[in-house]
């Protein structure tokens, strides 16, 4: 059967594959887009030893110009074009995949992507792998009765389970019933190199005269959407106008992606009056530039697991504000490099983003501490390491070494 073919897809057939080996991992996401978990497994395939793994990534739906930033030339991408609903015809496609190119490991992410560990299963996949990176609006705190009863119904097909956060890695063991031995937290890494303190304030790409050098501004990056809830960050931004009318003339906010949640940002900052005072770019790749022109960092989301942009932002020697839910408390040490807030609270999060607008030597503080964090404890060589150690377990534990499974593969190709 014929598996369709993006842009991105077609930029894959004319570059040759690296070998055949390595053990194959399939990576099975709902979309290859921006986003922090697909950041994660695009910086875990580029820095992993191409001796080690190979790698093929499936996208249930379809990808993005985000593809290219997969540096590595071995690697497949193959969008299932997966219509809403159950579509039957995407298990068939990816069975047909899985039969062609008997990998070692499939890898899947997120609740979106659980089901297809049976079909795994069932193709003779001797290594299936389910990563749990956060949560959605549609079960924010992980507990509606359908969605525990179907992920307990999976566990038989899951060897190991990785949970992104202490926070999440709990909630598999006591809701889900994932015994301890099965279970394995891996924090994300970040390329500190890519992300780095600015020497002085970049903001060269910015619209001419938004933001002076006196301006303080306070910056996001993410999806908008709901359970990233930027609203409460633009509330917010308006309330530290109101209590202060002077700070028009040097507070700036910046929020940086696309999504739904854009047009109501707009509305409420030009009810405001405010609308010049907030620049909404849409998204970007430049995003190390962005961030090095912030002056201070605020995650508003409803639940995260370990959010790439805080690690980032962190890199990039800023202070954050971020909401205590998830993995938040895991990253930010409240009053050392950031401070947290009650979700969906503008008042709150007013509050914390005036406690740096005032303060340059504490976000000079508070940014330098947040630096040293991410060097010493988020580095992608450690994260790399780790995923390599749970794929090699699994594979030794499901009967045999690693140079059986790899014995005479041939290298993936697109359908």
């Amino acid at each position: 059967m014929s598996v369709g073919k993006s842009v991105a897809d077609e930029a894959r057939l004319e570059r040759p594959p690296l070998g055949d080996r390595a053990p194959l991992v399939v990576h099975v996401i709902h979309r290859l887009a921006v986003g922090g978990m697909e950041n994660g497994l695009v910086n875990l395939i580029n820095n992993m030893p191409p001796e080690r793994y190979r790698h093929a990534v499936v996208s249930l739906t379809d990808t993005t110009e985000f593809s290219r930033r997969i540096r590595r030339s071995d690697v497949p991408i193959v969008a299932l074009h997966k219509r809403a609903g159950n579509d039957l015809t995407t298990h068939a496609r990816l069975w047909n995949l899985l039969r062609e190119w008997r990998p070692s490991i499939v890898h899947t992410r997120n609740f979106p992507t659980l089901e297809y560990l049976f079909l795994a299963a069932v193709a003779g996949v001797p290594g299936r792998i389910h990563g749990e990176h956060g949560r959605d609006m549609y079960d924010l705190d992980g507990r509606k009765a359908r969605y525990v009863l179907f992920r307990r119904t999976m566990k038989p097909f899951v060897h190991r389970y990785i949970a992104f956060s202490v926070d999440l890695a709990s909630w598999l063991g006591t809701t889900i019933r994932v015994k301890p031995a099965k279970l394995t937290q891996i924090y994300n890494g970040v390329d500190v190199v890519r992300f780095s303190p600015a020497v002085r304030h970049q903001r060269t790409l910015w619209p001419e005269g938004f933001a002076d050098p006196g301006c303080v501004v306070i910056g996001t990056v993410g999806r908008l959407e709901p359970v990233k809830d930027q609203l409460t960050l633009v509330r917010a931004f308006v309330r530290l106008l109101d209590d202060a009318p002077e700070r028009r003339a040097r507070l700036r906010l910046v929020i940086v992606g696309d999504g739904s949640l854009r047009p109501a940002a707009h509305e409420i900052l030009r009810a405001a009056q405010a609308e010049h005072l907030a620049w909404l770019p849409g998204a970007r790749d430049d995003i190390p530039e962005f961030l090095q022109g912030f002056d201070v960092f605020v995650l508003p989301s409803l639940r995260e697991g370990v959010s790439n942009t805080i690690l980032e932002a962190m890199a990039s020697g800023l202070p954050v504000v971020a909401t205590r839910v998830g993995g938040n408390p895991e990253l930010v040490r409240e009053g050392e490099d950031g401070l947290l807030t009650p979700a969906g609270d503008p008042a709150a999060m007013a509050h914390a983003i005036g406690e740096y607008v005032d303060a340059p030597l504490l976000r000079r503080r508070h940014g330098a501490a947040a630096r040293r964090k991410v060097e010493t404890s988020f580095s992608i060589d450690a994260m790399s390491q780790s995923y390599m150690a749970v794929y090699d377990a699994t594979l030794e534990r499901r009967g045999g070494s690693l140079a059986r499974r790899t014995t005479d593969r041939p290298a993936p190709r697109l359908g």
